[in-house]
């Protein structure tokens, strides 16, 4: 099976070129037309081990990568429960070959002319922590501080963006964070064109004066630079699970303490493995206490993932939290601001309740834990896939659409935080 084939990728007594594990895996698209074609779809990648890159939403497609040796016995369950499919990549190996490709040739025609880090191809972790110190040596309205280290040793960094050192007690902290799911490459232009139009090129002053901002390009540093050295397609930590060698890394968006473990799974070979408990992890702890140092102040917080246009809120039980209405409404606000300037290829996004747009519950999420907190706004975005005319698929970033990501995205963020500036000039004139 799928997972037990990464105790042969770990061995030291094989040796792969790029990508070979993933040769003669296909991606198939899947659309269930019922409730009981999706729990039916739901239940063979359970059983299988496969690796689903899109939710199972009834009458919408779902992609979900298949091993070679696996594809006749799923085709055999499709057409058992009725369930149609298509074979969109009958090698994922090639696509994974042709986006290695075009990230060489956009390296090899970059120029930098600005401080920022261009957007020309994805930043490994190195140049992206080089980076964000150059910023906090640059500039003196920003300090770079460490959350703590991954269960690797990696340090897990952080910008705190302010226009008073965090010293005023009535400012809202806003909190921006990426990559906490290794492989969703292209959540790193959300956070690093924030950092570029907070502090090197800034066009609305008000952002700075009026909010303090903390921003987490790297949330997940082990799983994230095992995706450029070793597998592309790795969604979790880098954990050694205990009596599990062969299946290893914890979801790290499932093991924050909200409903832990009611909607995840067991099973250190599952993509939702929740760990051994609530915060067993170094980088969801450290994630938390940054949030516990601002809690009083927090008012708005964004965990960048993809794929699927999607502005999500909680909770993952498909219980709604108080202020529900008012995070419908800044979400609309936000999906509005991104749908106004995005590809025309690319579609809407939508907003909703985690539950009633993935069509499953989670358990243990980012946002979700956030949101218990208090009576702030709390949310997941789904960025969008760039197909690039289907020869692109789900995860993988064609380095023609990365400044694109960051600048969408970043136009929904300022709504977000416009919406914070306008609900306190409000108070205050009352």
């Amino acid at each position: 099976m799928y997972k037990i084939f990464l105790l042969f990728l770990l061995s030291p007594c094989l040796v792969y070129s790029k990508h070979e594990e993933y040769l003669g895996h296909a991606l198939y698209e899947v659309r269930v037309s019922n409730d009981n074609q999706g729990a039916y779809l739901n239940e063979v990648v359970e059983r299988f081990f496969l690796d689903k890159w899109h939710p199972t939403i009834t009458g919408q497609d779902s992609l979900i990568l298949v091993p070679g040796d696996l594809k006749e016995d799923f085709q055999k369950e499709m057409i058992r429960a009725n369930i149609a499919y298509e074979v969109k990549c009958d090698n994922i190996k090639e696509q994974l070959d042709l986006e290695d490709q075009l990230m060489s040739a956009a390296a090899a025609r970059s120029n930098r002319s600005s401080p920022a880090l261009p957007y020309d191809v994805i930043h490994r972790y190195d140049v992206v922590n080089n980076y964000l110190q150059t910023v906090a040596n640059s500039y003196p309205n920003v300090q770079i501080a460490t959350a703590g280290k991954s269960i690797q040793g990696r340090d897990i960094r952080y910008l705190r963006i302010s226009s008073d050192n965090f010293q005023s007690r009535n400012k809202p902290v806003v909190f921006l964070m990426s990559l906490l799911h290794a492989r969703e490459w292209v959540t790193l232009p959300g956070t690093l064109y924030a950092i570029e139009k907070l502090v090197i090129d800034v066009q609305d002053r008000s952002l700075v004066d009026n909010i303090d901002w903390i921003i987490m390009p790297i949330a997940n540093p082990d799983g994230y630079e095992f995706t450029h050295t070793n597998t592309r397609m790795w969604r979790k930590n880098r954990r050694q699970n205990s009596g599990w060698s062969f299946c290893p890394g914890v979801d790290l968006n499932r093991n924050f303490d909200h409903e832990w473990g009611t909607a995840s799974s067991s099973s250190p070979c599952t993509e939702t493995f929740h760990g051994t408990g609530p915060f067993s992890e170094p980088e969801t702890a450290a994630i938390r206490n940054v949030l516990n140092g601002v809690r009083n102040r927090l008012e708005l917080f964004i965990d960048l993932h993809s794929f699927g246009s999607m502005v999500l809120y909680g909770f993952g039980n498909r219980k709604l939290p108080p202020n529900a209405l008012t995070l419908n409404m800044v979400g609309v606000r936000m999906a509005q601001r991104i749908d106004a300037v995005k590809w025309r290829e690319n579609r809407n996004y939508r907003v909703g309740n985690i539950v009633d747009l993935l069509n499953y519950g989670a358990s243990g999420g980012s946002s979700d834990y956030v949101q218990s907190l208090g009576n702030l706004l709390s949310y997941t975005y789904e960025m969008p896939a760039y197909r690039n005319l289907n020869t692109l698929n789900g995860f993988l970033v064609d380095p023609a659409f990365i400044y694109q990501a960051g600048m969408e995205t970043w136009e929904g963020i300022k709504a977000g935080a416009r919406y914070l500036i306008e609900r306190r000039d409000a108070a205050m004139a009352r």
